[in-house]
């Protein structure tokens, strides 16, 4: 048995700043992301994945596990974060199944649709969709968050995550599994991230109406819910200084969570073993409850 508390260590970060999207390998402290610690167990042998922002923090993480479970994974991502996607694909590549890199910005619709295509021509096909891509900036006030801001947080998180599910829809059968990435702060909305926070929330509603269209179908859809998980979204002016430099400590288990501490959640709603699971949210939030 491990202690919770202390399986990892309660980062303390220095200051830093990072431009916006920010990239795994600038971070300090390094975020685990499973290179070293996930095994597979066959759980999704044979499957094809597509996974938003595959290549850095939560997204890297559960792209990782996927591999390592059996399964082929494509990850999007902005072609700023190329040197962060390139580990991701080595780490699928290693674990022996194959690896789709899908750089590009989801703010446009064409792209949306183009990774979904790309990754059934690429696999012959689709079964888990992990919509997990966000931006995160944090303002303090409701009336510092510039229009233009506002505008690019909805098109990142809410319109990439609407605009891909309904591209891949079409190529999906019975037994696939929708997965969205939600948010501790759908619940506890930050007064420093309401844009933000409006999205987690719009993404858990999403999961739960697309739920009761899809499950008469056999695909099941649900969502992860981190609490402060530690990632490039932090560093990268996701957090204001003060906040970022005790990241987590809040958290009832006392530390903020890593990327890897996520995949498990990841696994568990795409595999079989999660067959009667359908519109839920699985909060992984480091003890912080939710309703």
């Amino acid at each position: 048995m491990h202690d919770p508390r202390s399986l990892y260590p309660t980062i303390e970060p220095p200051e830093q700043r990072q431009p916006h999207p920010g990239l795994d390998k600038e971070m300090e402290p390094k975020a685990d992301i499973g290179l070293d610690s996930y095994v597979g167990h066959g759980r999704l042998q044979g499957r094809k994945a597509l996974i938003t922002g595959g290549d850095s923090g939560i997204g890297s993480a559960v792209a990782v596990a996927y591999a390592r479970e059996g399964a082929d994974v494509a990850i999007s991502y902005l072609p700023e974060e190329q040197a962060d996607a390139d580990r991701v694909i080595e780490a699928i590549e290693a674990a022996g199944q194959k690896a789709l890199a899908l750089p590009g910005d989801l703010c446009e619709l064409a792209q949306c649709e183009k990774i979904v295509r790309d990754t059934v021509e690429a696999f012959g096909g689709l079964d888990i969709l992990v919509n997990n891509a966000s931006r995160q900036i944090w303002h303090d006030g409701i009336e510092n968050i510039p229009d233009e801001d506002f505008d690019a947080t909805m098109k990142s998180n809410i319109y990439s995550a609407y605009r891909v599910t309904k591209a891949a829809i079409p190529h999906l059968q019975p037994g696939s599994a929708i997965i969205f990435t939600s948010s501790i702060q759908a619940y506890e909305p930050s007064a420093t991230l309401l844009d933000y926070a409006m999205t987690k929330a719009a993404m858990n509603n999403l999961s739960k109406g697309l739920a009761t269209q899809l499950t008469p179908k056999g695909i099941r859809v649900n969502a992860v819910a981190p609490g402060p998980i530690w990632t490039p979204l932090q560093p990268s002016y996701g957090q204001p200084m003060d906040k970022l430099t005790e990241f987590g400590q809040q958290a009832p288990v006392g530390r903020a969570g890593q990327p890897a501490e996520l995949a498990g959640a990841y696994v568990f709603l795409a595999s079989d073993e999660a067959s009667y699971v359908m519109g839920e949210t699985l909060a992984v939030t480091g003890g912080t409850p939710t309703p």
